[in-house]
């Protein structure tokens, strides 16, 4: 039996890298993921050539659920043979090999299970479960007739746009109808299932009658009246008749309306009501206006959409990430460049012949190529420093001075410089700004845990080096003995100590995915940097706790500030909880 998530339901509403840097079939760019099952899994995305959202189930080939690239075909066609306002519609269908990808409308709202889980008594109101069967006994019927079984009606399945519109969803389960007949059904969601589905008999259109009753049944009495732990539990339940004491418990629904649902939910199909609209007609009737119902439907999922949390902030800077998904990519890459512009700008003077024009060059040319790809930048400037300090006054330190550096630097940018464009800023942050501890907190926003440790700690050491390579000019016998002096300080290796802390802490809680654990690792990278900061200041004070020089505080305060920011903006890594079976 499966658990299988609504393709449009992700509409209904890997690493560390954020979904806006997930990009499908090379044109898809992922921005939440709303379920997986024993199907697939299912995405939110942004359509970057025609500017829309789209909803995406992604289904593994063979490897995990037995699913053939013919087999997931025969599913997006079986989908694209319906097109009907109350089913959702297929976009598109691609194969890589590994993966197919069923494109599909996004749904502006939520599904049924969404919303009765946001209203009072988990129950629908009798007008608004007619509006509702009345719009799925549509999408059936029409289904039916093009010889179409849904098999997998639940709530999850069932959902509801801002304007009231029900829409169908999910046709993955279906099965084809041959010339002798429906075949065996290829699984469904216990607690929905009819006898014959449970057993694997041979179903028809009386199969998927019987779960939308069910749906209706709880939309009625706000609960499902065969829920059970197992399908055999499930079953034994449907034999019993546990429907019966169930709307009988209900007052408020109209007596006529109670046999409409035991009809359809008859264990035998031959007792059974034999047609979706012939069912929704005999309980409608019972059960009021059904337009009166789409208009109550549509307050509820405004309201319900109103009430979530954060939502009033998300409008604006969503819709402008979303209507320009390059705005994020070309601040970080500007970020970089402007970053790498000022650290050669106080490199290249000290290299041999370096005239006025050809450091202006030099630097914008190495700018303008960090903006293209921001891990050069730290390429760039790292192999300048080595330059500099192996050809400034050149002396016995200038050859072990200089190849220590980049053999250093090499070994950073492959382990964890090349792995994210904000790498490259968060080594050259501490050469641009008087904190070296500068880029911990921005290693601990970009990368993950043990990558960003290494990096907080690495910028440590290069920013001072750079600081100190600087004031020196870049003389390696002068550089050589002032580092000396600064690292055979125990102080300076609690601030290396709490770099990497910083940045390991902030990269590691924001790991559960959301904003508020963002801001969070980032308070506590924060700190962390001060903590190891005041201890070194006692440290050098000669054992009394000591206070942070108050630029370096400033500093990483702007930096907080900047990155608390920066994650509302992004918004969750991963939004994979709503939707979910």
């Amino acid at each position: 039996m499966s658990d299988t998530p609504s393709a449009a339901g992700a509409g209904a509403g890997q690493g560390r890298v954020p979904p806006s840097e997930e990009v499908l079939l090379g044109r898809y760019r992922v921005l939440a993921r709303r379920g997986t099952g024993g199907f697939g899994t299912v995405c939110t995305c942004w359509d970057q050539r025609l500017q829309r959202r789209v909803a995406i189930k992604r289904m593994p080939l063979l490897a995990e659920t037995g699913t053939t690239a013919e087999e997931a075909l025969a599913e997006a066609r079986t989908a694209c043979m319906l097109s009907h306002p109350n089913i959702v519609t297929v976009l598109d269908f691609e194969a890589d090999g590994a993966f197919a990808y069923l494109v599909m409308e996004f749904v502006d709202g939520l599904n049924l299970a969404e919303l009765l889980a946001r209203v009072e008594g988990g129950r629908l109101t009798p007008e608004e479960c007619a509006h509702l069967v009345e719009s799925v006994a549509r999408a059936l019927a029409y289904a039916h007739e093009n010889r179409v079984l849904h098999l997998d009606i639940k709530p999850t399945n069932i959902l509801i746009d801002r304007q009231g519109t029900v829409k169908l969803a999910d046709f993955g389960m279906a099965t084809l109808s041959s010339a002798a007949g429906y075949g065996d059904a290829r699984g469904g969601t216990v607690g929905y299932m009819p006898p014959e589905q449970i057993e694997g008999m041979l179903v028809d259109e009386r199969t998927d009658v019987f779960s939308l009753a069910v749906v209706a049944c709880q939309a009625l009495t706000g609960e499902s009246p065969f829920a059970a732990p197992s399908a055999a539990a499930s079953l034994e339940k449907i034999r019993r008749g546990a429907a019966r004491p169930l709307v009988r418990s209900c007052p408020s629904l109209d007596p006529d309306a109670g046999q409409a649902l035991l009809a359809a939910l008859s264990p035998e199909p031959a007792g059974r009501t034999p047609d979706a609209l012939e069912f929704a007609d005999d309980l409608a009737a019972c059960l009021g206006s059904p337009v009166q119902g789409a208009a109550s439907l549509r307050e509820l999922v405004e309201q319900a959409e109103s009430d979530e949390p954060g939502t009033e902030a998300l409008p604006g800077p969503v819709e402008l990430a979303l209507g320009h998904p390059w705005l994020p990519r070309a601040f970080v890459r500007g970020a970089t460049a402007l970053l790498a512009f000022a650290a050669l700008r106080l490199v290249i003077p000290s290299l041999p012949g370096a005239t006025d024009q050809l450091i202006a060059i030099a630097s914008l040319a190495c700018a303008g190529a960090t903006a293209l790809w921001p891990p050069l930048g730290s390429v760039l400037a790292g192999g300048a420093l080595v330059c500099a300090l192996a050809t400034t006054e050149p002396s016995s330190a200038s050859f072990p001075l200089a190849a220590a550096c980049g053999a250093s630097l090499v070994a950073w940018w492959a382990l964890a410089g090349r792995t994210d464009h904000l790498g490259s800023a968060a080594l050259l942050l501490p050469c641009c700004l008087p904190s070296p501890q500068a880029g911990s907190a921005l290693a601990g926003y970009a990368l993950d845990p043990l990558p960003a440790a290494l990096t907080g700690a690495v910028g440590l050491l290069f920013g001072s080096l750079f600081h100190i390579a600087a004031a020196a000019g870049f003389s390696a016998a002068a550089v050589a003995g002032a580092l000396a002096q600064t690292w055979s300080q125990p102080s300076f290796w609690v601030l290396a100590a709490g770099s990497a802390t910083c940045a390991l802490v902030s990269s590691a809680v924001a790991l559960r995915g959301s904003v508020a654990a963002g801001i969070c690792g980032q308070a506590l990278g924060l700190a962390c940097l001060l903590a190891s900061a005041s201890l070194a200041a006692g440290m050098e004070n000669g054992g009394i706790w000591g206070t942070p020089d108050g630029g370096y505080v400033v500093v990483a305060v702007l930096l907080f500030v900047l990155l608390c920011t920066a994650t509302v903006l992004r918004g969750p890594l991963f939004e994979d909880q709503e939707g979910d079976e």
